[in-house]
């Protein structure tokens, strides 16, 4: 029978060139990696080297098994990291979301519906929340309406409205409601792990800069005292610290106003009940 650790030697000897190198590699003695040789040869039942005095070397067919060698090696590695990750699922409950807003509600009611299990989580644009989704990743994924897709359940999590915010002094500042493209040109500031929001400002503005600020503080801070407009919605406006100098303007588009939609699969069913 073919022993993994006698295997990984035969690798090791293959890329070391030598048994002292190899051995010094493995950090075992020489004499053993000497007698793995010799019993792998017993085990596959066929010479597997060339031996002159104080030399070996694999011939053509000690070439061929390490080639089957590294690949059981592979497979063994993926098959414990493969057991580790299952195991890791039942324990663990993963989100995916599109927006951040959506995580604010729902990871602390995971936590405390769920108070033994791993709660992760994690903001990125529709297309690679739809992949974890589809894979398996993410044991629930948060989507905009239209991006369901059919074949997962889903319900209906939290509305998030998109507008802009000004200094009073602002030329937008008179202004009741906004378009995107009324507000394509403006220099805006935008923070960092929006997800969806993130694309969905580039694509509708163009012809804007946006001011990336990946510290919180900071970007607290230059709301409170720059001139540059940025976006606020519903569940973000009530930071009266941050928001409360400046004037809220919504923005009209339809894009502008995004239902959320808790989504999994019918086995995650049960991680999603209190929302159903």
């Amino acid at each position: 029978m073919l022993d993994l650790l006698e295997l990984e030697q035969l690798a090791a000897f293959a890329d070391c060139g030598t048994l002292s190198k190899a051995a010094e590699n493995l950090h075992i003695s020489q004499p053993t990696i000497t007698r793995t040789m010799q019993h792998l040869e017993e085990v596959f039942g066929v010479p597997l080297f060339l031996r002159s005095k104080n030399h070996i070397a694999l011939n053509e067919t000690g070439w061929k098994a390490v080639e089957y060698a590294r690949e059981l090696l592979k497979d063994a590695k993926e098959a414990v990291e493969g057991v580790r990750a299952f195991d890791r699922s039942l324990h663990t409950i993963t989100v995916s979301s599109c927006a951040p807003a959506p995580l604010w509600y729902l990871l602390p009611d995971l936590n405390e519906s769920f108070p033994d299990m791993t709660i992760s989580s994690s903001i990125k644009n529709n297309a690679s929340v739809l992949e974890d989704l589809q894979s398996g990743i993410c044991t629930l994924a948060v989507l905009p309406e239209e991006q369901v897709p059919e074949d997962h359940c889903s319900v209906p999590f939290l509305k998030e409205n998109l507008s802009i915010c000004v200094p009073p002094d602002h030329e937008l500042a008179g202004h009741a409601e906004l378009s995107f493209a009324e507000l394509n040109g403006y220099n805006f500031l935008l923070g960092t792990r929006l997800g969806f929001w993130d694309d969905m400002c580039r694509k509708k503005m163009p012809s804007s800069r946006f001011l990336i600020q990946t510290d919180q503080f900071t970007m607290q801070e230059l709301i409170r005292e720059s001139s540059l407009p940025c976006f606020v919605t519903n569940l973000t406006a009530e930071d009266k610290e941050t928001f409360g100098g400046r004037i809220i303007i919504p923005i009209t588009d339809r894009e502008a106003k995004v239902m959320f939609h808790l989504v999994f699969k019918e086995e995650n069913k049960k991680y999603a009940e209190r929302f159903v």
